[in-house]
């Protein structure tokens, strides 16, 4: 595929990267298990992330629009795989929730650096095919990650998994160091960050959402209903368990269904790119996603609940592309990662919130019953999605792709 030769490197490096997250994250789940067999210590691991970034996404905005993002990006690799490499050194759970710490604030500096180096990179023409792809390299490290994570543990052990995947971090840097700078020299200029600059980088923000309501509307209601699929997502394990009764084999085949799904949904993505429009994406992906999630929980028979799974992940790749590509084309690479910081304390406090609420409710009432209802909700949002991108007075407003 032509898209995929061009943009080989910035493919294979983010996705390299993304694959050694997956080895990361099931090594360090059985560290931490081996250190101190702590259900509460486990659950720290998701604590101390989203505490990290909505922690440094406060300020990290400011730096990243006042720096170069493919030195950011090479320098905040080099440090995750340091900080990586030194876990199994640390014999106390704290020292290891330090590192950890510190892993998520490099990560919040990483993160818009991509989304700005792949806007300038990759021309408008191109952004939704290769959102497709890469999206399709993600769901497959999904699949491969954990696997690989599994082999090498079993072939070697946990403390060498872990050094592996250090390396995957170095080789990502090194990936980048081979891309071509895209940065404007006064995009770059280095400037003391002061309180009063941090004030006026706010106040931008702030005039930017004031000036494109269109964008922010869409903006909230995509995200809200994505924060719910989160939501949803921390009790698939539980139901799974604990309603459909299945297996842990079985339970990791459901997993990877959905992944299976999501690759599926990429290459199709990817191929129909040029003909369906960002729109599109956006609004029947994310709709028919929350409609197969909230089928899901309401199924009883693990047949057609599978199913459902492969679905849900299928048409997630399609609101995934359409989003990342609606984005990238309507928040301003100088302003990106000032608004992509501050809207991630926005996705992180949400994030936190539905879920507690999922989880006091399904303590109080049942956990289906919870989840229909939250489904259900999801659904009206992504309908009140529709509506929005499909109105005629909007569509003026709209920067798409393709019309």
């Amino acid at each position: 595929m032509k898209i995929l030769r061009k943009y080989s490197l910035l493919i294979g490096g983010l996705g390299f990267s993304n694959l050694g997250n997956w080895i990361y994250l099931v090594a360090l789940n059985l560290l931490i298990w081996h250190l101190t067999q702590s259900p509460a210590a486990m659950a720290g691991i998701f604590i101390v992330g989203p505490i990290a970034r909505v922690l440094t996404s406060l300020v990290a905005g400011s730096f990243i629009d006042r720096m170069n993002k493919r030195k950011l990006m090479i320098a905040t690799d080099i440090i995750r795989g340091f900080i990586v490499f030194c876990m199994p050194f640390m014999e106390s759970i704290w020292l290891i929730y330090m590192l950890l710490f510190l892993a998520n604030i490099a990560s919040s500096f990483f993160g818009p650096s991509s989304t700005y180096y792949i806007t300038k990179l990759v021309p408008s023409e191109d952004r939704q095919r290769f959102n497709a792809i890469l999206g399709t390299f993600n769901s497959g490290s999904f699949l491969v990650g954990p696997a690989l994570a599994g082999l090498l543990i079993m072939l070697f052990n946990t403390t060498i998994t872990i050094w592996l995947n250090s390396f995957t971090f170095f080789v990502c840097a090194l990936i980048i160091y081979l891309l071509p700078d895209v940065d404007d020299v006064k995009e770059t200029s280095l400037q003391r960050i002061t309180w009063q600059i941090l004030k006026s980088d706010y106040l931008a923000v702030i005039a930017f959402i004031r000036q494109n309501s269109l964008f922010i509307t869409i903006y909230l209601l995509f995200q809200s209903t994505l924060m719910i699929a989160f939501a949803l997502d921390s009790q698939e394990t539980t139901f799974i368990k604990q309603d459909l009764a299945l297996s842990d084999s079985l339970y990791g085949v459901f997993v990877s269904s959905a992944g299976a799904g999501a690759i599926l949904g990429g290459m199709v993505a990817a191929s129909f790119a040029k003909k369906w429009s960002t729109r599109s994406y956006m609004a029947f992906g994310l709709l028919l996603t929350m409609l197969f999630y909230t089928a899901f929980y309401a199924l009883t028979s693990s047949i057609l609940a599978f199913v459902s799974f492969v679905f849900l992940g299928f048409f997630m790749a399609f609101s995934n592309t359409g989003y990342e590509t609606f984005y990238q084309q309507n928040v301003p690479p100088e302003m990106m990662g000032r608004f992509g910081s501050i809207s991630s304390v926005f996705q992180n406090i949400l994030q936190i919130s539905f879920t507690l609420l999922l989880g006091l409710f399904a303590e109080l009432f049942t956990l289906q019953m919870t989840a229909i209802i939250f489904g259900i909700i999801s659904i009206l949002l992504s309908l009140s999605l529709y509506f929005v991108l499909y109105s005629p007075k909007n569509y003026i407003g709209l920067k798409e792709e393709v019309s």
